[in-house]
C-alpha cells in the first residue's frame, strides 16, 4: 500500500489536488481510498457527492471518507478521556469544560490518520490519499508519534507503578482520581498504534508527502519552513505543486503585473526547493468542483504520469544535534569549495553555487544560533551551529550560567 499525504497552508487548494490525485490513480486501476483529516472537511464539496464518516464509492476503484472526529475520540481516546475529566472536575472546573480542555490539542487529526495503519493491516486499497489539515495542524499531529514513543519508553512504566503504589494512601484522603489500568493500557495502545504510523509515514518507499502552494511570498515562506520540520522528523518530501498559476494565454493587461510577480515568486520556489520535482496547475477559468475538472487539473498537473510513483528520494538537507552543537548537511554534488557562498539573514539560510541558489528556512533551534563552521565533505557541504547558553541577568551586569 502507498500512502500519498498533501498538505499546505489553508486556501491554497490542497483539497482540490489531492481530490485530482486519487481520482487519476483510481482512473488507472489503483483501488483508492482518499481520507480528509481537516475538521473543516470539503472533500465531498470538491468530489460534489456526500461523504460520511465510512468509505464511500465516489467512482470506480474510488472512495472518499470524511472521518467522524467523535466516533474516532471515543474510540481511541474515551478511558483516557474519562480520566482527565475526572481530575479536571477534581480540580473544580464545570463538567462541560472538564469535556473540552480533556481532548488534547491535534488528537482529533491524529485519530484521523490512525486509519492509515488500520488500512495498511487490512490490505483494502493500493492507494492512499490524505487530505491533511493545513501545515500547523499536519506538523503537529505528525511530531506526536515522536512524544508519544518517549511516554511509552520513559514516563509511562513509571506512572503505572506510582498510581498502584500510592492509589491505597492518597485517594482516600484527597479523594484525588488516579488512573485505573484500562487507562495505561488504552494510553499504550494508542501510542503503539502511533509509533506504528510514524513507522510508515517515514518509510520513503511507502509513504510521500507532497506540498501545495501558490506563487505567493506569504505562502511561499510557510510551505519552506513546513519542509524544513518535515525534514527534521524524518518524514520524505518527494513533490511540490504549485497551484493556480495564471496561463500564458491570460492577456489582458490588468494581469500583467500578477503574471511578473508569479513568474518571481516561481524562481523562489525553484531555489527553495529543488533538486525536488516542482509540478504546475493553472488557474482555471471555473472552479474545480466535479470529477470533470478533477480529471483536468490532475491532467494539468501529472500529463502521462502515475501520480502514486516516487518522485523523489532523500532528504535535500539534514539537521542533526550533537554535544552543545547542531549540524546541517546539504548535498551539493559536483560543487567544490571555491562554487560555494553562504549568506545569512534572520532564520534564512542562502547558499549559492556559481548561479544556483538554495534557500533554507532554519527551525527555531538554529535560528537563534551561531555559525560556527562551514565546510565541504566529499561532495557534502556540512554547517555547523554553536548553541547559545542561557544567560541569567543579575544586578549590574550579566553573566553566563555555568
Amino acid at each position: 500500500m502507498r500512502v500519498i499525504l498533501y498538505t499546505g497552508k489553508g486556501g491554497v487548494g490542497k483539497t482540490s489536488v489531492a481530490a485530482a490525485t486519487a481520482l487519476r490513480l483510481a482512473d488507472m486501476g489503483y483501488k483508492t481510498i482518499i481520507i480528509s483529516t481537516d475538521v473543516a472537511h470539503s472533500l465531498a464539496d470538491s468530489f460534489d457527492v456526500p461523504l460520511g464518516p465510512s468509505p464511500t464509492p465516489v467512482a470506480p476503484n474510488l472512495w472518499g471518507q470524511e472521518v467522524d472526529i467523535l466516533y474516532e475520540l471515543k474510540t481511541n481516546w474515551e478511558a483516557i478521556q474519562k480520566y482527565l475529566i475526572a481530575i479536571f472536575t477534581w480540580q473544580g472546573l464545570d463538567m462541560v469544560v472538564a469535556e473540552e480542555m480533556a481532548i488534547l490539542p491535534g488528537m482529533d487529526e491524529v485519530s484521523s490518520l490512525l486509519y492509515i495503519t488500520r488500512y495498511q493491516e487490512s490490505g483494502e486499497y493500493d492507494m492512499v490519499v490524505v487530505d491533511c489539515a493545513p501545515t500547523g495542524e499536519t506538523l503537529r499531529l505528525l511530531s506526536f508519534p515522536d512524544v508519544a514513543r518517549w511516554w511509552v519508553q520513559k514516563i509511562l512504566p513509571i506512572e503505572r507503578k506510582a498510581a498502584q503504589f500510592l492509589r491505597p494512601l492518597v485517594a482516600p484522603l484527597l479523594h484525588m482520581p488516579l488512573p485505573e489500568a484500562e487507562v495505561f493500557d488504552a494510553m499504550e495502545r494508542l501510542f503503539v498504534r502511533l509509533d506504528k504510523m510514524h513507522a510508515l509515514l517515514a518509510d520513503p518507499d511507502h509513504s510521500s508527502i507532497r506540498l501545495v502552494l501558490n506563487p505567493e511570498k506569504m505562502v511561499i515562506k510557510e510551505a519552506q519552513r513546513t519542509f524544513t520540520y518535515l525534514n527534521l522528523y524524518g518524514y520524505p518530501t518527494d513533490a511540490i505543486v504549485c497551484n493556480r498559476i495564471l496561463p500564458p494565454e491570460v492577456e489582458a493587461k490588468y494581469f500583467d503585473a500578477w503574471k511578473e510577480s508569479q513568474a518571481r515568486y516561481f524562481q523562489l520556489i525553484e531555489e527553495a526547493f529543488s533538486p525536488i520535482p516542482i509540478f504546475r496547475a493553472p488557474f482555471f477559468e471555473r472552479e474545480v468542483v466535479g470529477q470533470d475538472m478533477l480529471r483536468r487539473m490532475a491532467g494539468a498537473i501529472f500529463g502521462e504520469q502515475d501520480p502514486g510513483q516516487v518522485f523523489f528520494k532523500g532528504q535535500t538537507h539534514h539537521i542533526e544535534k550533537g554535544d552543545g552543537h547542531f549540524l546541517l548537511t546539504i548535498p551539493l554534488p559536483f560543487a567544490t569549495k571555491g562554487d560555494v557562498s553562504l549568506l545569512r539573514t534572520g532564520d534564512e539560510m542562502v547558499v549559492q553555487v556559481g548561479r544556483q541558489r538554495r534557500n533554507i528556512i532554519l527551525p527555531r533551534a538554529l535560528a537563534s544560533a551561531e555559525v560556527s563552521e562551514a565546510r565541504m565533505e566529499g561532495d557534502t557541504l556540512r554547517i555547523s551551529f554553536n548553541r547559545k547558553e542561557p544567560v541569567v541577568r543579575g544586578k549590574g551586569k550579566s553573566k553566563r550560567k555555568s
